[in-house]
């Protein structure tokens, strides 16, 4: 009995291991820091308290005034991608399971095929496609007399947050995809038929066969989708650079900024566990949202 205690811990210490070295000791050195004046140039310069936490929230600074913006711009753009890729990729995998067997395979690669692309590249082409002068869809539609004058994708509100949520949408649907498909596969093909039977259209085995049966998927799919979004970075620095001025500038870029540029890593750290906080409050809600759902199906 005590060898095989042995073996077992043999092979949960190198988790643990690393589990230690790069999430928790990270994390609490991070706390650490964000109770601290702590500069990239100079390192520590003491402890603060609460006192960059009270900056943040509370004053006048252009720290409460940058992470208020940020949050919000960031709340934006979770508001703009997470109904379409939730949604939209139940959609998409809705027609394909009801594509013929040889078809599937294909349409899966084609829809999944842009989740392996770099956001690098995903940036790099978004900008020539809707480059507000001599962009491909400017060029296209002028062409073609829907437009007059080319329209500002790149350069003006409300047109950087769709050409934001079309760029990411492309990008990442097909990852949700996939996980609706691979939920859609398990459920028995004969409550479909029993359904038909009985004269089920499609909008009542959705209701009453697909919904039950993936829920639990579907609330991972938000979830997860929602984190994503609230992490965003790569878009709109390469995009917009969190132009026109700052009206997509993300929490992260703001964190970044603050730590990089104004060289205060101690505010950028509390700025990085209070973005932490709102993260777990809505994965907290999220919880018991669809725990109450649950209850009362």
């Amino acid at each position: 009995m005590k060898k095989r205690k042995g073996i077992a811990a043999a092979f949960v210490l190198p988790f643990l291991l690393f589990f230690v070295l790069f999430w928790l000791a990270p994390f609490l050195y991070g706390i650490w820091m964000s109770l601290s004046k702590y500069s990239l140039i100079t390192g520590y310069g003491g402890f603060r308290g609460l006192e960059n936490y009270i900056k943040i929230l509370f004053s006048d600074s252009m720290y409460h005034k940058s992470f208020v913006l940020g949050l919000k711009n960031t709340v934006i753009f979770v508001l703009c991608t997470t109904p379409i890729l939730t949604f939209g990729s139940l959609a998409l995998a809705l027609l394909l399971d009801r594509l013929p067997e040889r078809l599937k395979g294909i349409f899966r690669t084609i829809y999944f095929a842009s989740y392996s692309v770099s956001v690098t590249a995903v940036a790099a082409v978004f900008v020539w496609l809707m480059k507000g002068n001599g962009g491909y869809f400017n060029n296209m539609l002028m062409n073609l007399g829907i437009l007059q004058k080319p329209v500002p994708w790149l350069e003006q509100q409300p047109f950087v947050w769709i050409a934001l949520t079309v760029a990411t949408v492309w990008w990442t649907i097909g990852y949700n995809m996939m996980l609706f498909v691979n939920a859609l596969n398990d459920i028995d093909y004969n409550l479909y038929e029993a359904s038909a039977i009985d004269g089920a259209g499609f909008w009542v085995q959705l209701r009453y066969i697909i919904m039950p049966n993936i829920k639990n998927i579907f609330y991972f799919v938000l979830m997860t989708t929602i984190i994503a979004s609230f992490n965003v970075y790569g878009q709109p620095r390469l995009m917009t650079k969190g132009g026109p001025g700052e009206t997509t500038k993300p929490l992260i870029m703001m964190i970044t900024s603050t730590i990089m540029d104004r060289n205060d890593l101690g505010v950028g750290s509390a700025m990085t566990v209070l973005m932490g906080i709102v993260i777990v409050l809505c994965s907290i809600g999220q919880y018991y949202l669809t725990k109450e759902k649950d209850n009362l199906v």
